[in-house]
């Protein structure tokens, strides 16, 4: 099983190999910042470490 780096939206370190893979970089930390402004982080719910 792929290791999960970011329970809310479901990221896991190979989604971030992807997109590092096809955008020569990796947009995932925007996008997560992005959701995290819009107020849809859910760390506190999700994450098994309550964080």
């Amino acid at each position: 099983m792929d290791e999960i780096v970011c329970y809310c939206f479901g990221y896991s370190k190979q989604d971030i190999l992807n997109d590092l893979a096809n955008h020569g970089r990796s947009t995932i930390m925007e996008r997560i910042m992005a959701e995290k402004k819009a107020g849809k982080c859910r760390c506190k719910e999700t994450n098994p470490q309550g964080r």
